[in-house]
């Protein structure tokens, strides 16, 4: 009892130190979407083929979320996120000292160990260290970070990548992980393993059909966003003629409403996250597939924009509320699991956004995006 009162009188600055580490890790995976035209150009690849740096990423944070967890099971999880948060560092400054792809590949490789593991056990430690009241409230403002990161920390990349280049984005990215390192450290208490996850338990876990449903929707959704977002600066720069300097500001604004859908969300899908991913999953179809109609202007860009920002803010909010419905009891388990397949989505979203930019134009990747997003839609729609 006196150890739970400890960590509770730790819990909030331990939550959001939580809520800080998932922004960083998710604004260090995604900071190349807004840097691809630079990143290929410094680097002599394709814009498609710098879209790696994305799949990479998200390929071995799928893998590594299911794998550590059971792994390193019996370790205190406040020193293995401390050493997760370090990984992440080294991994960024990697990046951003690459002389060539290959030395880049590497970095994203090391990133994408540590947003994996950060991702799955930051989930599960709302309810050891605050209040039952609370963990509600405490799991979605460590979720927040996720959704924030979506939204707002691709613009912040950009704008640092126009004012001081690509490699400084990278810099700035390790420097918050350290910060971060060092807030985790002083804020969590210590946290050992309450219980022993296997691998074999998390592969039961896709067996629930809530849980598999929840899996294949939000993958659907991811894959369609991220076919087209990583894309987005081209498609903005060759459809709107929109220049190098507005990119940063369209993306900020984007960012700015994705936060707002992030919390309207929020308050949706404790109410129905059916409906309410219904709702983010049409409107993300709809969006994508207007971008190379209407999109021809600054303007009409920014509009558009604006809605894709409220639709994608609520996906990571709204999809995470879902998971933790269908098992409530495995918390830290479909953490993992939920990481895995939203981390593959992400990784397979770029990969065929990059496959379909390369074969028929940056505009194709909105329309694919569009694709993806209407199958989610209709899976939740037809399946009880």
């Amino acid at each position: 009892m006196a150890l739970r009162e400890t960590r509770q009188k730790k819990g909030w600055p331990a939550v959001s130190s939580l809520a800080a580490a998932t922004f960083t890790v998710v604004t260090s995976e995604m900071l190349p979407v807004g840097l691809l035209t630079p990143i290929s150009r410094d680097l002599r690849v394709t814009e498609g083929t710098a879209g790696l740096t994305l799949t990479v990423t998200g390929l071995v944070a799928a893998v590594s979320a299911p794998l550590l967890i059971p792994a390193l099971g019996k370790f205190d999880r406040r020193a293995v996120l401390c050493g997760l948060m370090a990984l992440l560092t080294a991994g960024n400054l990697l990046a951003a000292w690459s002389p060539g792809f290959g030395v880049m590949l590497v970095a994203r490789v090391l990133v994408g160990i540590g947003m994996g593991g950060v991702w799955a056990i930051a989930a599960s430690l709302a309810a050891r260290l605050v209040p039952s009241k609370s963990i509600g409230s405490a799991t979605s403002l460590i979720f927040s970070g996720i959704a924030v990161a979506s939204v707002l920390g691709v613009p912040a990349g950009t704008y640092l990548g126009d004012l001081l280049g690509w490699r400084a984005a990278f810099v700035g990215a390790g420097g918050l992980s350290l910060v971060v390192l060092a807030a985790l450290a002083l804020s969590l208490p210590s946290l050992p393993t309450e219980q022993d996850v296997r691998l074999g338990t998390m592969l039961r876990l896709a067996d629930v059909p809530r849980v598999r449903l929840g899996l294949i929707v939000v993958a659907l959704i991811v894959i369609g966003h991220f076919a087209a977002y990583t894309y987005v600066r081209p498609v903005l720069e060759e459809v709107a003629g929109v220049s190098a300097r507005q990119i940063g500001t369209l993306l900020l604004v984007y960012g700015l409403f994705g936060i707002a859908g992030n919390f309207a969300s929020g308050a949706g899908a404790a109410r129905s996250p059916r409906a309410t991913l219904l709702a983010l999953g049409a409107t993300l179809s709809a969006t994508m597939a207007l971008v190379p109609l209407l999109g021809l202007t600054t303007l009409a860009a920014a509009a558009l924009l604006v809605v894709w920002g409220l639709a994608y803010g609520g996906v990571s909010v709204a999809s995470q509320s879902w998971m933790l419905l269908a098992a409530p009891e495995a918390r830290e388990a479909t953490s993992a699991l939920f990481a895995g397949v939203f981390n593959a989505a992400i990784a397979l979203g770029a990969m065929v956004g990059g496959l379909a930019a390369d074969a028929a134009g940056t505009s194709a990747v909105m329309w694919l995006g569009a694709v993806f997003a209407a199958g989610a839609v209709l899976v939740l729609a037809t399946t009880g």
